[in-house]
């Protein structure tokens, strides 16, 4: 809607002129258990109170609210003529006085995309579970506001909903009335009033939750004794798999972690966690009550991986209630403010503060994989970004903002000290809470902590693009020794600059031949030029590789020279430290994305050594990028052998596993993906139906899904399957796996429905649009998906302009025909060249797909037989 899509020069003008004193919000949301309207949205009552003051009497402003129907609009006592002032996106307030009063009273519509108040209707028992979703602008599809980071205000939430109902805001629950009523009994809750908030963070939690409560009790350096009542939650489908008390143990470890780290008490009382479902993201910070995808609550076993990676999340949001939530970004430009800071200290508190030690090394080898490819996208931007308007900032996070800024921060420890960094910390939160900050004002506190240039800092990492690449030249004598060695940087052509690198070079070997390979030199150096000559390492042995950023210190893309690759042919398997084999999985990665390490190669060598791969997160990463390298990046008359040659590895380490294991768990979830012959589908049936068995393998409810979809998309398992395996399962989670496997069937009739229910209508919830795009797009039978890269690109405007942007998103993204040919990087050309003036964001992801495509075919090109 015009509208809609704040921009920054407005948002600016706005800050100008108001200040926001408090809100009050008054929701009633027990509508969200009767039947659905015939006709139209489902809504709620929403009625707001603003106070605010104006720098200039008599100026003009609005306020935001994305609503089907307002009631009525009062300024400063006076009603307005709604049709006159309410434009469907904005409401126009003329003539404000120095000090005002807005009330909105409003007909919101309830959101099935996870945008605003999400509705949803659990179809195992019925109940109906409610949540907000709001970053970056959805509070105005609850409440009208005024929509922008910097206009904080002190919130007071009422919310009327059913009597037995679980109902939770940012602030603790400060009364609760029982409403005399005909008709199912209801109550309204009100809740303490907050400390200055942005809109985006504001929240409300309500329906039939499974409610846990505990308690965290900590004595602050003067004396007073710290109180934060503590509660987890999550639909009662799931309760009896909610691991409560590990996610208790995790927040009361971090919030020791950031309490003796941070010196600034927790500022916003209590601290819910609740796990909802259809949730588009994996977290979200809202002071005092942090929501979280419910995948998160795993149904069956997993992996010690994806503890970890729920634990760093866990701890990510929680570094967000100082970085964001205390203190907040000005405008989205800064949204690294929050997200980088988050992502570094989610990853730092891991380690140090609980079980999972190990947090670097999925640091080095996932988050950085992101921000590696995203930093290479034509897309790519600096870490502090030119944000225009709100459909920026939606695509802006990002892997650059998230992991290029965490991975920068990281760097800047080892830049300034870590004391020097945490003090910087402590004085930012002191001078700005609850306040908004900039750029400058971080800068300001690390140059006084650390003594160090960060505007200089700050120009080669936070304010340019690009990912530089850093390569050992090292020189031999006759007698097999080191006479030198040099580290090459390089930077690519479009983004050229050279950064100053504090990185350490490991020389690698083994003692005795066969023996493992460990490290037996190494040298910290700081890199910065083309050249850096590293003096310490001369006079040493020959290695059987040169670990170029060993320790992970840097944000940059490794290589290796030509010796050194022969050696990690030889024994990547080998290397015993788990860090130093994670960074060479990465950079053997990095180079097969850029077409210099033959795709098939990089498949031999994960044949070849994935079975030696200790951590399970990087062997889950290794399994992700051998999909990736056979899918689109192998030469098209290899893939299938690949794809079998991959399938019959994970079968040979499936059964070669320690029985129970992670890494048995986690060949088994490959072979799914991967299976490829008869001999495959009939050991995966086998396994689906108790003729076969793997010693320890227990094929559980989540595991037997993951082996029927590859069974659906090889015709192997029809619809009668599919509806028998819904039978044992029929719950949330089972309908989302139903219909992906329903649309990956090999059928032209099957894939015109997916297409049909995702792009043609939008009556399907964001959960199960996104299983239905994600069952229509499985990679494997290229001629049923050939009909549709015409009509993808035909549907792009409209997509954009009648879906939300969340929706939209997903369908721009995963309908994008990445599996073609030339001729599919041609029609992306061809739609780019004729659509000059379609929306920024859009033309931003298609040129996104246009790289990854383009991308795959140079790697195909370069793609050659196994060594």
């Amino acid at each position: 809607m015009p509208g809609e899509n704040l921009t920054r020069d407005e948002a600016r003008e706005r800050a100008r002129l108001l200040t926001v004193h408090g809100y009050e919000v008054a929701l009633d949301v027990r509508s969200a258990t009767e039947p659905a309207p015939a006709a139209g949205p489902r809504t709620f009552r929403s009625t707001t109170t603003i106070r605010f003051s104006c720098a200039e009497e008599g100026a003009a402003s609005f306020a935001d609210l994305l609503a089907p129907h307002v009631h009525s609009v009062t300024l400063n006592g006076e009603p307005l003529v709604v049709d006159q002032v309410f434009d469907g996106t904005r409401i126009a307030l003329a003539g404000l006085a120095a000090e005002n009063e807005l009330v909105v009273d409003a007909a919101c519509a309830y959101s099935r995309t996870g945008e605003g108040l999400h509705h949803f209707a659990d179809p195992e028992d019925g109940e109906t579970y409610l949540y907000t979703q709001y970053e970056p602008a959805d509070a105005r599809r609850v409440f009208a506001n005024f929509e922008q980071p910097d206009l904080k205000a002190p919130f007071t939430f009422r919310v009327t909903a059913p009597a037995d109902w679980t109902v939770l805001s940012n602030g603790a629950e400060a009364g609760r009335e029982q409403l005399s009523q005909p008709g199912p009994a209801a109550a309204t809750w009100t809740f303490a009033t907050t400390r200055p908030i942005s809109t985006y963070i504001t929240a409300v939690v309500a329906g039939p939750y499974h409610y846990v409560r505990d308690h965290y009790t900590r004595e602050l350096p003067d004396g007073t004794v710290l109180e934060i009542p503590l509660g987890a939650l999550c639909r009662k489908g799931l309760a009896r798999h909610f691991d409560a008390e590990e996610i208790f143990t995790l927040t009361k470890q971090g919030l020791d972690f950031f309490h003796e780290h941070f010196a600034f008490p927790y500022p916003f009382g209590t601290y819910d966690q609740a796990f909802v479902p259809e949730y588009n993201i994996g977290a979200m910070e809202n002071p005092g009550l942090v929501t979280f995808r419910e995948e998160y609550v795993f149904r069956g076993r997993t992996t010690r991986a994806a503890y970890q990676g729920r634990a760093n999340t866990l701890l990510h949001e929680m570094a967000h209630m100082w970085f964001g939530d205390l203190v907040t970004m000005e405008w989205w430009d800064d949204l690294w403010l929050k997200e980088s800071f988050a992502d570094f200290m989610g990853a730092f508190s891991l380690v140090e503060a609980t079980r999972f030690d190990e947090g670097w090394i999925a640091f080095a080898n996932r988050r950085k994989a992101w921000a590696y490819r995203a930093d290479q996208l034509p897309s790519t931007h600096p870490i502090t970004a030119d944000i225009r308007d709100l459909e920026d900032a939606k695509l802006n996070f990002d892997g650059i903002t998230y992991a290029k800024g965490a991975s920068v921060l990281k760097q800047l420890v080892a830049y300034a000290g870590r004391e020097a960094f945490l003090e910087g910390a402590r004085r930012y939160f002191r001078r700005h809470a609850y306040g908004n900050t900039r750029l400058d004002d971080l800068l300001a506190v690390l140059a006084e902590t650390s003594g160090r240039d960060m505007h200089a800092w700050s120009r080669a990492w936070l304010e340019t693009t690009g990912v530089n690449a850093l390569t050992p030249r090292p020189t031999y004598g006759a007698d097999g020794r080191l006479t030198g060695l040099t580290v090459l940087q390089e930077a690519p052509a479009a983004h050229p600059t050279l950064r100053p690198h504090r990185v350490a070079v490991g020389l690698y070997g083994a003692a005795e031949p066969g023996g493992p390979i460990e490290r037996y030199a190494r040298a910290e150096v700081d890199v910065s030029g083309p050249s850096t000559p590293v003096p310490e390492l001369a006079g040493q042995p020959a290695p059987a590789f040169v670990l170029v950023n060993d320790d992970d210190l840097t944000y940059c893309k490794t290589r290796f020279d030509e010796r050194s690759l022969d050696g990690l042919r030889a024994g990547l398997g080998a290397v015993a430290d788990p860090l130093a084999r994670a960074l060479c999985w990465s950079a053997l990665w990095n180079l097969t994305r850029d077409g210099l390490l033959p795709a098939s190669e990089f498949l031999a060598l994960v044949e070849q050594f994935g079975g030696y791969e200790t951590q399970v997160g990087v062997l889950q990463m290794v399994h992700a990028w051998a999909r990736t390298a056979q899918l689109h990046y192998t030469a098209p008359e290899r893939r299938e052998t690949a794809r079998a040659e991959l399938a019959a590895a994970a079968v040979g380490e499936l059964r070669r596993a320690t029985p129970g294991s992670d890494h048995q768990l986690a060949w088994a979830r490959f072979l799914a993906v991967c299976a490829a012959s008869d001999a495959d589908a009939q050991l995966l049936t086998g396994l689906l139906d108790g003729t076969a068995r793997i010693d320890g393998l227990d094929v559980d409810q989540e595991l037997r899904w993951a082996f029927l979809e590859p069974l659906a998309a090889g015709g192997y398992a029809g619809e009668d399957v599919i509806a028998a395996e819904l039978a044992r399962d029929d719950t949330a989670s089972g309908r989302r796996h139903q219909v992906r496997c329903l649309a990956a069937r090999p059928s032209a009739e099957v894939k015109a429905a997916a297409w049909r229910d995702v792009v043609e209508s939008d009556r399907l919830s964001n959960a199960l649009t996104e299983a239905t795009i994600a069952g229509f797009a499985r990679p494997g039978r290229p001629d049923l998906l050939a009909p549709y890269v015409s009509r993808y690109f035909a549907a792009l405007l409209g997509v954009w302009e009648e879906r939300s942007i969340e929706t939209a998103i997903a369908l721009v993204h995963g309908l994008f025909p990445g599996h073609g040919d030339q001729s599919v990087l041609d029609a992306t050309d061809a739609w780019l060249a004729g659509h000059q003036d379609a929306a920024p964001a859009l033309r931003r992801m298609v040129l996104e797909e246009r790289d990854d495509l383009a991308r795959a075919l140079r790697a195909r090109a370069a793609d050659g037989p196994p060594r």
